[in-house]
């Protein structure tokens, strides 16, 4: 069972019980909160039997310490006081957290001598411990058998700090991102056989009780928008495609949206160009663009944006029955132009296409942003550490750029280019699906960028980062929710007022 924590912020507590966590900077001869916590000063022989310097995320544990209100103390590096970041704040909540799974009742003392703790700093000390701590076994029926039984109540978390009224209005912005993020992970982990594009539609249109506006468009919908390449994807699966628009309108009532476009194939087998069995079981997760986009604009309601901002999902199965489309097959976009479909395993950028295409044509965004899990290539090009970044506009990329730093959602430029269109060149149609295996992630950015006109826009390739990525301090989920942050970022640092 996931733990839960019920977090309160004040200028001073004394234990009572529990588990005390004291952080401390590298080199600093005390911790935060030493003098509370540890009257009888067990904690500076304690850390030099331990060898504990306060090096970045590096803990001590001291059960029953003589002398302290506390059932046990733990202390909790941070490292270098001048060089601390959010990131880094997340990080340190992160660890924490891994190490209170027994605990029922948690002190915090944050304002670690020598450092200037701000509001933001606890706020996002306390998001990383829910980060950490969020696990899905919605479909667990046994729990293990060593899980304490007082883990189904909240653990009771009291962050101590001088900022408490700061604290508390950043932790209300907080939870919105973390719950944002969560969201996206759930989605992503479900089993495709539960989510469907039907149900995640309806997973979608509940952010109208935080007042975005959603909109579904059927397949009847779509075809009368001639819609034919995403309906080419869908059409051999029996579970019907859905396109969802959502809108948050938090600016002003003239000003253009931000737009963002999410890849949502809730399962991919390949279609007739079907994939390898092994691994297969993945491919529940090549939404991850469309989790994320759903996720964002969640955070964006939930925090009251000041910004309008549309989020549009193309939700679709791709099967290989009967019905499915054939390597060969050439389908119409909305826009008009037509496409060769060389394999059918390249099949969410057809679904891209028509909801870039669509986006654009009605909301005229002063800038499109879309997500997919959309090559493998792009994982052989930067593993699990980085998504590529492919964008028409030097300004938005070194503006995603950023926002990749500031939350370590990292991101890497890759290159965009005519002698690129020529790979997808088609002899049949205006163009082809896929351009081989030599630079596959480009080509199929390229083949995006045929969609976007003269908008500002980005491509991000998630594949590698949505699902399966490596675990850390604030992330133990196999799906991790990418870009939730990254996306949230850029809004607040480049375009709300």
């Amino acid at each position: 069972m996931p733990m839960k924590f019920e977090f309160a912020f004040s200028k001073s507590h004394r234990p009572a019980g529990g588990v005390a966590v004291l952080l401390q900077v590298a080199g600093a001869k005390e911790a935060a909160g030493a003098a509370v916590a540890d009257p009888e000063g067990v904690l500076p022989k304690a850390a030099k039997v331990g060898k504990f310097t306060g090096k970045a995320l590096k803990t001590l544990d001291i059960v029953a310490p003589h002398g302290s209100s506390a059932d046990r103390i733990l202390l909790l590096g941070l490292g270098d006081a001048s060089a601390l970041t959010s990131h880094d704040w997340l990080k340190a909540g992160g660890a924490a957290a891994a190490k209170l799974r027994s605990a029922e009742k948690v002190t915090v003392f944050l304002d670690a001598p020598g450092v200037d703790v701000t509001g933001k700093a606890a706020a996002d000390f306390a998001l990383g411990m829910e980060m950490n701590a969020y696990s899905f076994d919605s479909y667990k029926t046994k729990k293990s058998d060593d899980e304490p039984k007082s883990q189904q109540k909240p653990v009771k978390v009291t962050i101590v700090t001088g900022t408490v009224i700061a604290a508390k209005k950043a932790f209300s912005v907080a939870q919105a991102v973390g719950e944002g993020v969560f969201l996206a992970r759930d989605l992503v982990n479900e089993p495709a056989n539960v989510l469907g594009p039907v149900e995640f539609a309806a997973k979608a249109k509940e952010l109208e009780k935080l007042g975005v506006e959603v909109e579904i468009l059927t397949e009847r919908e779509m075809k009368k928008l001639g819609m034919g390449a995403l309906l080419g994807v869908a059409q051999g699966s029996s579970r019907p495609p859905r396109l969802v628009v959502m809108q948050w309108k938090g600016g002003k009532a003239k000003e253009k949206p931000l737009a963002f476009v999410g890849k949502g194939v809730v399962f991919d087998t390949g279609g007739i160009s079907i994939k390898p069995a092994s691994g297969m079981e993945e491919m529940k997760g090549d939404m991850g663009g469309a989790a994320a986009v759903t996720g964002l604009m969640h955070v964006l309601a939930a925090r009251q944006a000041n910004v309008n901002a549309v989020g549009i999902i193309g939700l679709v199965e791709n099967m290989p029955d009967g019905s499915a489309q054939r390597p060969g097959d050439i389908v119409t976009s909305m826009s008009g132009q037509t496409i060769e479909v060389i394999n059918t395993d390249a099949e969410g950028r057809l679904v891209l296409c028509d909801a870039l295409w669509y986006c654009n044509d009605r909301f005229k965004p002063q800038a499109m942003i879309d997500l997919a899990t959309l090559t493998g290539a792009i994982m052989v090009a930067l593993s699990s550490h980085y998504a590529g970044l492919f964008s028409n506009d030097d300004r938005l990329a070194e503006r995603l750029l950023a926002a990749g730093i500031a939350t370590q959602e990292r991101l890497w430029r890759m290159p965009l280019g005519k002698e690129f269109d020529k790979m997808i060149d088609s002899k049949f149609a205006d163009m082809k699906n896929t351009g081989g295996r030599h630079g596959g992630s480009v080509t199929a950015a390229q083949f995006l960028k045929r969609f976007v006109k003269d908008t500002p826009w980005a491509h991000l390739d998630i594949a590698g980062t949505a699902m399966g990525s490596p675990t850390d301090e604030i992330n133990q989920s196999w799906g991790s929710g990418f870009g939730v942050r990254l996306l949230d970022e850029l809004v607040r640092t480049s375009y709300e007022a």
